[in-house]
Parts: C-alpha cells; structure tokens; sequence
C-alpha cells in the first residue's frame, strides 16, 4: 500500500495515527505492543507528533516495548545514535517503563554487541523468530534501509537475527536487524521524503532492481502488511502520485 502526502509533515502525523492504532490494537489482541524505530532525520518529527497531545493519550505506554531497526555504535550521548535521538524526541516525554525501552548497544565488540542484542530479542519474543508488532524504516539516496546496505554480506544473512555491519563511508560499525527479522513483523512502514529519494523510490516501487544494490527491495512482509507513506517530492518521479 502506498500513501500519498503533502509534505513531511503530512507523513509524519499519518505515521504517527498509524502507531497509535497498531498498539491499541496489538494490545487488545496479544497484550503488548513491539515496536522497531528508525533513525534518520525524517522520523523524527513523527517521534515529536508521538510525544504530544492527543496521540501521548492514545498509546498504552505502559504496555509498549520499544527497540530499534538498527543502531550506530557510538554512545547514547552522541548526536548520530537513533536511541539517543528517540530519547530526546519521544521516550523522555511519555510514561513509559525504562526496563521496556530496549536499545541497541555496542558496549563490546560490534559482534559480541549483535549476539547481546539477538540474546534480549530471544528472551523477550520466547526463543521464536522475532515478530514485531511494527516496524518503522526510512529509505537511503543509495537504497539502504536499516543498516542495510547495498552489496553488504548481511544482505544474505538468513541465519542471524542481529547483525553487525562496517560502514566504510563512516568509519565505524552499525548494528541491524536482518531481513528475516523484519520480514516477519505484522506492519512495516516506510517513511519517506525529499526530492533526494525521488529516484530511488521509482526504481523499488517501479521496477525489480537487484536487491544487493537496492536493499529495500528486500523488505516484503511475510505475513504482514507494507505500508510506504511518502510525501509529494519523493513521489515526484512516479508514474502515477
């Protein structure tokens, strides 16, 4: 399903209705709420919509468990961490249970930290594959989503659910989950905007790329539901908008 938006603003709050109304109903049918957010800058803004009235009243934090898609391996403090930017946006200002909130962390090596995190994963879905209630992505000028990234080993990783990955461009390691991982969830979102994502959102919603250069053509629920909710300038160059 793709959704059309005006602008950031538009994604942001149809994201932000659309969280509201997994979690009532996750909570309602299996008593808690999974969700996987993303980092970047575009969720950000549904990270404050989250935050504020009326949707902080419409979510059962007390019932929500929160992770992440995928994490820099830098400390919470730092401005590039996705869980550091989650905090400042959204986990600080609502009534959410600090041992729910489950963030990425590479206190150890980058691959001890992704067994570490796959260990959390495997208690708190009862040693099955992971299946998240929700799961947020956003899209890369190059294709990436998550930690995902084009021509990367992880890509064909079927085994591991947590993986870490190097990321030359950066100098450092990402962890991610893997695309078994998010393939099972109940809803995965895409959130997408700017002009800079035009070309690639054609090619993964127009045509069949080869996915070890496009990774987001990988994300296709197995069960679930896929939802893109873009805004005019990043559908810009598709046939019909």
């Amino acid at each position: 399903m793709i959704r059309f938006c005006d602008d950031l603003e538009a994604v942001s709050r149809v994201a932000a209705e659309c969280v509201a109304a997994e979690a009532n109903r996750a909570v309602q049918e299996r008593g808690r709420f999974t969700l996987a957010l993303s980092g970047g800058s575009t969720p950000a803004r549904t990270y404050e919509l989250l935050a504020q009235l009326p949707f902080r009243e419409l979510i059962p934090w007390e019932k929500s468990h929160i992770f992440w898609g995928d994490e820099r391996c830098v400390p919470g403090t730092d401005r590039r961490s996705n869980a550091g930017m989650a905090r400042r946006a959204l986990l600080d200002q609502v009534p959410i249970p600090a041992e729910q909130i489950h963030p990425m962390e590479c206190a150890s090596s980058p691959k001890d930290s992704a067994r570490e995190y796959q260990s959390l994963l495997f208690e708190l879905f009862a040693g099955d594959l992971p299946c998240f209630d929700l799961i947020l992505l956003g899209l890369g000028a190059n294709g990436h989503t998550a930690s995902l990234f084009p021509e990367e080993p992880v890509l064909d990783e079927q085994q591991r659910w947590v993986s870490e990955v190097y990321v030359a461009e950066e100098g450092l390691y990402r962890l991610t989950l893997t695309v078994p991982v998010i393939n099972q969830a109940a809803v995965v979102i895409f959130l997408v905007s700017g002009s800079d994502k035009a070309s690639v959102l054609r090619e993964v919603l127009e045509s069949t790329p080869d996915p070890h250069r496009i990774p987001a053509c990988l994300i296709k629920p197995n069960m679930g539901r896929l939802m893109w909710l873009v805004d005019k300038e990043a559908a810009s160059l598709l046939k019909k908008n």
